[in-house]
């Protein structure tokens, strides 16, 4: 079977957070237990049926310390991403399994060790966010100093070549399994490694097999020159945080040059642009849903999207139209790149609260309305070179993820942009990068 999707054909990930889905109130939905929190058969539930929609991969970020307001919204991730997913493994067949881990607070061994070992479980889908950790909060909770920039992203690159070298440790024509002969491994293919930075270091070897595409694969979630830097060098998918075509097109190029200068094919790193839609049979229907999920966030958010806007915004102007004499005068922040969006939906004669109901100071795009909405404008972005992909933030997991494998997948896969089924079992495989075992030997 090809290891390369059509080129054709869209790549798609699933963001994989606390049970509840991506919005802030998610967990009082209707409909939604609030003990989703700390539920593993909810979650190995929504991953099925990612799996159905064939999504190319899960995507869990993690964070190290508590940062939400407890009195009125659950944390933003609980349970640990890798136990998490040694579950989702168990009761998937072809979804990919990536997760976020810090090159700052954890052991090279051990953790080349829990993702080879996710990556044997899974039959070769496992994959790593290589990123470093900030702030004095997550560095508490290790006992530690925080750590300065440049030795974050010292550390950080050490990390990622000792993992790989312990990964390829255990040499992939090493196991002889000749029962009769009592031979069970060629031993001097398993052989320490010896490799010690500044940071971080292993002696080696790393007793476990390779898995079916080898090692896992590495994802990149950061940002300006030092993210730049670790995708070209080591990563085949970026998670990118983007809000219009121009801006995704520049980052995907600059991502592309950059695995260029590090000696390696462009085709290699696949950009994933983020995208939160809101589904509803109308558009009046998904604002209406927004504004259910945010009656307690939205009112916190007037003053910001009146700074997008030039205006001095309250919670008085929250449940009317901006007036002519404010379009008038209103001009999108050059700072922002969510500005000139707001400003066209205001133009439209939605209230502020309705405004931010279409999600314009949400993290990512906000396609608002039927399937037909969201499948506009992924094809948009990924005709126009803007994304070889995208990750997708559900509203509520529990009804969301249904709905958008049953009514946005469908319609980009009659638009020929999607496929009907995976190109493979492995992660690697329907990513369309090549195979890796150990450290890329064109990298010095």
């Amino acid at each position: 079977m090809s290891t390369t999707p059509n080129p054709g054909h869209m790549l798609l990930g699933m963001q994989f957070g606390n049970g509840f889905g991506a919005q802030p109130h998610a967990w009082r939905a209707p409909g939604v237990s609030p003990d989703a929190l700390t539920d593993v058969d909810a979650q190995v539930r929504h991953a099925q049926t990612a799996e159905r929609g064939l999504f190319d991969f899960l995507f869990l970020p993690d964070f190290l310390h508590l940062q939400q307001d407890l009195d009125h919204e659950p944390p933003t991730i609980t349970l640990e991403p890798l136990l998490t997913l040694a579950a989702v493994a168990r009761a998937t067949e072809r979804i990919g399994l990536v997760t976020t881990a810090s090159t700052s607070y954890n052991d090279a061994y051990t953790l080349a060790r829990q993702f080879k070992t996710l990556d044997v479980m899974s039959r070769g889908r496992a994959g790593w966010n290589a990123v470093p950790s900030s702030g004095e909060a997550t560095a508490a909770n290790y006992g530690r100093p925080a750590l300065g920039r440049t030795e974050k992203y010292e550390r950080l690159h050490e990390m990622v070549q000792v993992m790989q070298g312990l990964w390829g440790s255990w040499e992939e024509d090493a196991f002889i399994g000749d029962q009769a002969a009592g031979c069970y491994a060629d031993a001097a293919k398993v052989q320490p490694i010896g490799m010690q930075g500044r940071h971080v270091g292993s002696h080696g070897p790393l007793p476990i097999p390779p898995s079916a595409q080898g090692q896992p694969v590495i994802f990149q979630a950061g940002g300006g020159g030092n993210g730049l830097q670790v995708a070209g060098r080591y990563a085949n998918g970026v998670i990118g945080a983007v809000f219009s075509i121009e801006d995704a097109r520049a980052q995907r190029a600059a991502l592309r040059q950059a695995a260029a200068d590090a000696g390696r094919d462009p085709d290699e790193i696949k950009f994933f642009a983020g995208v939160m839609p809101a589904l509803g049979d109308t558009v009046r229907d998904a604002v209406d849903r927004r504004l259910a999920l945010g009656k307690d966030v939205l009112p916190q958010r007037v003053g910001y999207l009146g700074m997008m806007l030039g205006l001095s915004l309250g919670p008085e102007h929250l449940d009317r139209p901006l007036s002519p004499d404010q379009l008038a005068v209103t001009r999108p922040h050059p700072g922002d790149p969510r500005s000139e969006r707001a400003l066209a939906v205001a133009r439209d004669g939605w209230t502020v609260r309705e405004v931010l109901a279409h999600g314009v100071i949400d993290y990512h795009p906000t396609p608002v309305g039927p399937a037909e909405v969201t499948a506009d404008h992924m094809q948009e972005w990924f005709e126009a070179g803007a994304a070889d992909g995208f990750w997708v933030s559900i509203d509520v997991y529990e009804n969301g993820i249904d709905e958008f494998v049953d009514q946005v997948v469908p319609e980009l896969q009659r638009r020929g942009l999607y496929k009907t089924e995976y190109a493979g079992s492995t992660l690697r495989e329907n990513l369309g990068v090549p195979h890796q075992y150990g450290l890329d030997p064109r990298l010095g």
